[in-house]
């Protein structure tokens, strides 16, 4: 991001003495709002998507409860620390679901540097299966021995606070997805770009079995081999064979989508 990319909004902010690094990663994270919009994983104001904010293991970007994803700015984003305290002024709450979901992972997984929580229907119905995600086709096989799940507790909350500990045992050290279940889904990444990439195939996956499921008849199931192969490839997919960071191919192709609608997600 040039100095001319910067919105009047961004150059106030650095003025005032916000870190480019921390304007240049809200405007990505508004984007990622946007994008989100675009595909349909919003759920009214019920869903949260977070970014730790650069040299800081404390605190993180949080979208307020309140604004739509397809309104969100860069300037609405509100900085909240592990303990939930909001260290900004904002006319929203924060989602205090949102905010247990995402600190257990940020506080434990610090290469989770964005995480994205969604309700999605697709999700939300293999989230409700007993058998989880099944290995039929090539977005689910992706995620062969890198796919997490939780068991369900209920709305999170304060009134839960041990839940987070559960929440990161049950993610794990290195897997970058989970389904919770009776709940939705979850991915995070070292950038927004892997975090996104890792959703929309972890999504992707959910609905192919969501249709297969609407059909009768077995299923094909692949080789052990087969899902190996896939793991593999997926890993090789997601940074473009190597040319680029994991998920910034297909990230930036979607943010230039919505930039052509609206670029208000840069103020």
């Amino acid at each position: 991001m040039t100095k001319h990319e910067i919105s009047g909004t961004g150059r106030q902010a650095i003025e005032s003495g916000m870190s480019l690094e921390e304007w240049k990663l809200r405007v990505e994270l508004a984007g990622l709002f946007r994008i989100g919009a675009h595909l349909g994983w919003e759920d009214s104001f019920n869903t949260h998507y977070t970014a730790r904010i650069p040299g800081s293991d404390e605190r993180f970007l949080m979208n307020p409860y309140g604004v739509r994803f397809d309104e969100m700015k860069a300037s609405d984003l509100v900085t909240v620390d592990i303990e939930g305290n909001v260290l900004e002024p904002t006319e929203h709450p924060v989602n205090e679901a949102g905010f247990i979901i995402h600190s257990a992972i940020h506080r434990n997984r610090h290469d989770a540097q964005c995480i994205i929580h969604t309700h999605t229907l697709a999700g939300m119905a293999v989230a409700a299966m007993e058998h989880g995600l099944l290995p039929i086709g090539i977005f689910a096989l992706g995620f062969h021995e890198q796919l997490s799940y939780h068991e369900f507790e209920g709305g999170s909350g304060k009134h839960n606070l041990s839940e987070r500990d559960r929440l990161a045992q049950s993610l794990g050290a290195t897997n970058p997805a989970m389904i919770m279940r009776n709940h939705g889904l979850l991915t995070v990444g070292s950038t927004v770009s892997e975090a996104f990439v890792w959703m929309f195939r972890l999504n992707r996956a959910c609905e192919v079995q969501a249709m297969t499921y609407g059909a009768s008849g077995a299923y094909a199931a692949p080789t052990e081999s087969a899902a190996e192969h896939t793991a593999i490839a997926t890993r090789d997919f997601l940074t473009a064979y190597g040319s680029g960071a994991p998920g910034e191919v297909e990230f930036r192709g979607f943010l230039r989508a919505v930039e052509r609608e609206d670029r208000s997600f840069r103020d």
